[in-house]
This record gives structure tokens, sequence and C-alpha cells, in this order.
């Protein structure tokens, strides 16, 4: 059986991606943290680059929430002049 998605909403869907851009971006914070103490040598600039290590996740959030946000919109314009994207479903069991 086909259906079609021809709404998304905008606010509820931007705000799940920005907990799964901040989640996501964890593991990237975690390596550049591993990465800067294997670094022999001074570490003057590890408040800098710890202060940016802090900023990441934040950064992924807004911007994810922010590009979804528009993105959702779009789909909806898009949807209403063309259709929206058809996937088949099955009953299980």
């Amino acid at each position: 059986m086909k259906k079609q998605i021809l709404n998304i909403s905008p606010l509820q869907t931007a705000k799940i991606m920005a907990i799964l851009w901040f989640v996501l971006s964890l593991p990237i914070l975690l390596f550049m943290g591993l990465s800067m103490f294997a670094i022999p040598g001074e570490k003057g600039g590890a408040a800098i680059f710890g202060g940016m290590m802090l900023f990441i996740p934040i950064f992924y959030a807004i911007f994810g929430f922010i590009s979804t946000l528009i993105g959702a919109w779009v789909y909806n314009l898009l949807a209403k002049r063309f259709g929206g994207i058809e996937y088949t479903t099955q009953d299980i069991g």
C-alpha cells in the first residue's frame, strides 16, 4: 500500500534533529579531546581548544535546528505542488 507524506511539522522536526545533531557531535568532541592530550609539547592552546570543544555540540544543535526548520518548510511547499515522498508499508505479524 503506497502512502504519501504531505506535511512535516517544521518546528517538531527541527527540535528532534537539533537533539540528534547534539548527540552525534559528542563522539567528535571525545575524539578531539583525546587527540589533544595525545599531542606532545606545550598545552598553552588547550584552554582555547577546550572552549571550542564545548561549543561544537551547541553549534551542531543550532545549525541542525535551523537547516531542518528551513528544509521542512521548503518540503511542505514542494509537497503541496508536486506531491510528497511516497513509501510503501506492509503489515507484519
